[in-house]
């Protein structure tokens, strides 16, 4: 049994517990070795002075107590309970704070962090710029970027203005062919050096600048000219750092997507250069030089080069005046001899070259001819109205620019026009001395015949105050300058037969001689075609009335012919011609000669007065009717554009197109009649003060109902010219108390008692004339041949027809010996027949009253009423109704009632000329 004894316990180790359960003593501690040295710079340890302690660096020392005792429990078995040892901590991914170290340097990171954040924050960098990229796309251009002017060219090529444009911006884009290579290479090595090879951006570059800044150096964007380009191409001139994200990302899209060259021109294009709103190279070389980009030479280019480093640092002129500022001067000459020393550095401008550049290319001071002051206004207005009309061009078109449109405007000639009008009104208008004086207006504008170009135009006084076009449609009436359109219709589609309808066609209609008689008596009572009384109905109190036509001052000739009617200007005939016509008719032939027809208002039976110029064509319209009688019946539109052009070319051009067609609105006899009629206007009536300009004339003319209005419209041969004067207010505030706005009388203007015709009309059409004649040859006009029937219209009586002539050899009087009463009977009391009327011919035609020789209403009703009440019908109430009751509402025809026409039918009739 001796083998079955227990063993001693070993020396090492715990003891079992006996079979008590009672714990055994503890066994001695074994001698624990000295723990190694610290590693350098570790903080040492202290000697633990527990059991925790203990554990604690029992675990930090890799084994300790409770390993030890697990060994030992494997070795007993297990018996007994015991705590298991923790496992050992897992290494962390990222060891920050930093393991093992305590203070300061658990918070310093290791070389290997440092490496492995920057690559990793680098990455994701890349990471998110590509998606950025990707995700990015190029916008459409912004407004200011699509804006572009337009530039506006006299007749003979030089540049009259530039203008349009968003804000005012003046800016006209060209193609990278017409941009000089010097002007490309100048920007590029004084802005952007390495432009062809970089991708868009430039971050050696961005850097120098912010390194430059730092250092004290001038502020410099670092942006290369694609950056330049998609800011103001795309994106807003704001200083943030998200637009500034946005420029870089796009630059870089862009610089990929688009050619060198396409970029080069944007940025060329879309450039700020100054002096005021001038954008883009083509304007800034018609601002700074007055040519356009492709005419820049290498010194110029150079110029340009320096205005996009700043065009207010370099522009001499900046501060307005004819004098440079010496020292923006100096500046501008340093930084250009910069960029030519630059191009010879980089090799693309020889040191032979360089040399012929010595003197700076000083720029033309700054002019007011950007603006619309004056005339320019009225001139670039009418241009785009002509494009805007005729469908060349739409507003929205005209508004964003880009166009180089050549006019027919001659400079000389609008500069005549406008020193006429001045010269009429220091002499004659002072308002500060009279009253009626004020606002007093004129419009005038003289067309080629046979072309339609309107060579010069007088708008107003100054665009900038007033933005009416005087030239164009100041709806002013045109009165007595509408009769040439009564002859023409009487020559070309005659008088109506009155024993058929209003309506007739040409087999029905005679075409009559200038050399027909009708009455000009004051006061003629006017019938219609037919010989019946015509009949209206008074506005206000809806009565009947009937129209007694007033002549100008109450001028009665007597029977006259038409050719008398017009030098003298007589209402009764014409009007009374123009219902024997019909005021349809009428209007045809003022259509067929060049006037519009929304400008003529209403033209049946109803509106007798008609004839004498209710219409308000416009002097442009005048002027160019005018001018279909001077180019012998040959009617051409009115055109003010020749020429359109853009980036891309031609855009319109006048020769050969479809407005440069003129049509035969009168065969060549009746537009030269007309002409002789209005000759002998010049030669013996009321426009004899047009004998001034030296060489032949013919015109009309026109004073309106209450002296609102007056006119004188002329031409030679190879000019027709309008004038026209009236008053107008320019708003409400400038009216004195009592006055309305509208046309306003001018009885006393200018000190005189009434403006005609051929007062102040007439001296501004001959002082304009004198001198845009100048050097015309005097070309007569031509004789005309006789034709169409003599007639007597208007109750004129017709002569006796002579008694045939006695053979000498026959039993008859002496036809040289004194008339008997059975030869040459008494003329009747009531003939007034003028004695130099043209003996009749065989052709002769009389239209009712003709046996009896009835004068007016007041010869037939003062024989069926009594002497007195003729009297008082025939020329008291014909002066009342025919002149007062026009006077005072003629001008409301001009809205278009029918009524106010009508009765405007006396006003009308105040023309003497």
């Amino acid at each position: 049994m001796s083998e079955h004894r227990r063993k001693p316990p070993q020396s090492r180790g715990r003891r079992a517990a006996p079979p008590s359960g009672r714990r055994a003593a503890p066994a001695p501690r074994a001698e624990k070795p000295a723990p190694p040295p610290p590693p350098p710079g570790a903080t040492p340890e202290r000697p633990y002075g527990s059991r925790a302690e203990a554990r604690r660096a029992a675990q930090r020392a890799g084994g300790g107590r409770r390993r030890a005792a697990s060994a030992a429990e494997g070795v007993a078995g297990g018996a007994g309970r015991r705590r298991r040892a923790a496992p050992p901590r897992k290494k962390r991914f990222i060891d920050y704070p930093r393991s093992g170290y305590t203070g300061l340097r658990r918070w310093v990171p290791s070389w290997k962090q440092v490496l492995g954040s920057t690559l990793t924050f680098m990455g994701m960098l890349i990471g998110l710029v590509g998606v950025a990229y990707a995700m990015v796309e190029i916008p459409d251009e912004n407004t200011l970027a699509l804006s572009q002017s337009n530039t506006y060219y006299w007749a003979d090529g030089s540049q009259m203005v530039t203008s349009g444009g968003e804000g005012g911006l003046t800016r006209q884009n060209v193609e990278i062919t017409d941009i000089p290579a010097a002007c490309q290479e100048a920007a590029i090595v004084a802005e952007n050096d390495t432009f062809w090879d970089d991708p868009g951006i430039d971050p050696i570059g961005i850097g120098r600048a912010v390194l430059n800044m730092a250092r004290g150096g001038d502020v410099q964007s670092g942006s290369t000219i694609t950056q330049q380009f998609v800011k103001n191409t795309y994106l807003s001139q704001e200083q943030t750092l998200s637009r500034k994200a946005r420029e870089l990302l796009l630059s870089i899209k862009v610089g990929a997507e688009y050619t060198k060259e396409d970029i080069l021109a944007g940025y060329f294009n879309t450039s700020y250069f100054g002096r005021g709103q001038t954008y883009g190279i083509q304007a800034a070389a018609q601002a700074y030089y007055g040519k356009d980009a492709s005419e820049l030479n290498a010194s110029q280019c150079a110029y340009m080069a320096t205005l996009l480093n700043g065009a207010g640092n370099y522009d001499p002129f900046v501060n307005g005046g004819d004098e440079p500022d010496q020292e923006i001067l100096e500046a501008a000459e340093d930084r250009w001899s910069w960029v030519l020393d630059r191009r010879v550095d980089v090799g693309t401008l020889s040191q032979a070259e360089r040399s012929e550049y010595d003197t700076f290319p000083m720029p033309n001071p700054m002019t007011p001819s950007q603006e619309k002051a004056g005339q320019i206004g009225y001139l670039t207005l009418l241009a785009d109205n002509y494009l805007m009309n005729n469908d060349i061009l739409s507003e929205d078109e005209l508004a964003r620019g880009g166009y180089r449109i050549h006019t027919t405007f001659d400079k000389e000639l609008v500069g005549h026009m406008e020193s006429a009008v001045q010269q009429v009104m220091d002499e004659y208008i002072d308002p500060e001395a009279r009253d009626e004086d004020r606002f007093v207006q004129f419009g005038g504008a003289s067309v080629v015949p046979g072309d339609g170009a309107i060579v010069a135009i007088y708008g107003g006084e100054d665009y900038l105050q007033h933005y009416v076009n005087n030239a164009d449609s100041p709806m002013a009436q045109v009165g007595s300058t509408m009769k040439p359109f009564v002859i023409a219709a009487a020559l070309r589609d005659g008088i109506r037969n009155p024993d058929e309808g209003p309506d007739q066609g040409e087999e029905d209609r005679t075409p009559i001689s200038l050399d027909s008689v009708y009455r000009s008596e004051d006061g003629l009572l006017i019938r219609n075609y037919d010989g019946t009384v015509w009949e209206g109905q008074d506005e206000e109190t809806g009565e009947t009335i009937r129209l007694r036509q007033a002549n100008f001052e109450g001028d009665s000739q007597g029977d006259i012919t038409l050719w008398e009617a017009m030098e003298v200007s007589a209402n009764s005939p014409m009007v009374q011609l123009g219902m024997d016509i019909g005021p349809d008719m009428v209007a045809e032939a003022a259509v067929d000669a060049g006037l519009l027809e929304d400008s003529l208002g209403p033209h049946t039976d109803r509106v007798p007065s008609f004839a004498l110029g209710v219409s308000t064509p416009g002097p442009i319209r005048m002027a160019s009717a005018y001018a279909t009688f001077a180019a012998h019946g040959e009617q051409a539109d009115p055109y003010s554009v020749t020429l359109v052009e853009n980036a891309t070319g031609t855009v319109f051009e006048h020769e050969g197109s479809d407005f440069d067609q003129t049509e035969e609105a009168f065969e060549p006899d009746v537009a030269d009649t007309v002409s002789e009629a209005l000759a002998r206007v010049v030669e013996n009536g009321s426009g004899q003060g047009a004998q001034e300009i030296g060489i032949p004339s013919a015109g009309k003319t026109g004073t309106t109902d209450d002296n609102k209005s007056a006119w004188y419209v002329g031409y030679t041969p190879e000019l027709s010219t309008a004038i026209g004067m009236w008053r107008m207010p320019e708003s409400r505030e400038d009216l004195a108390e009592g006055e309305e706005m509208g046309f306003m009388s001018m009885y006393d203007t200018a000190g005189l008692d009434r403006i005609n015709g051929g007062s102040l009309p007439l001296e501004v059409w001959v002082n304009f004339m004198k001198e845009a004649t100048a050097g015309h040859d005097a070309e007569e006009f031509r004789d005309v041949p006789d034709f169409g029937e003599v007639v007597y219209g208007g109750g004129a009586t017709a002569p006796e027809p002579d008694l045939p002539v006695t053979p000498p050899d026959q039993d008859e009087p002496d036809p040289s010996s004194d008339p008997t009463e059975e030869e040459s009977p008494d003329p009747d009391p009531t003939d007034t027949a003028d004695p130099t009327s043209p003996e009749p011919d065989p052709t002769e035609t009389c239209y009712w009253n003709c046996e009896t020789g009835g004068t007016d209403e007041g010869a037939d009703e003062g024989t069926t009423e009594g002497e007195s009440e003729g009297t008082s019908e025939g020329t008291t109430e014909g002066t009342d109704e025919g002149a007062d009751t026009g006077t005072s509402e003629g001008n409301e025809g001009s809205s278009g009632d029918s009524g106010g026409w009508i009765i405007g039918g006396g006003g009308n009739s105040e023309d003497g000329g």
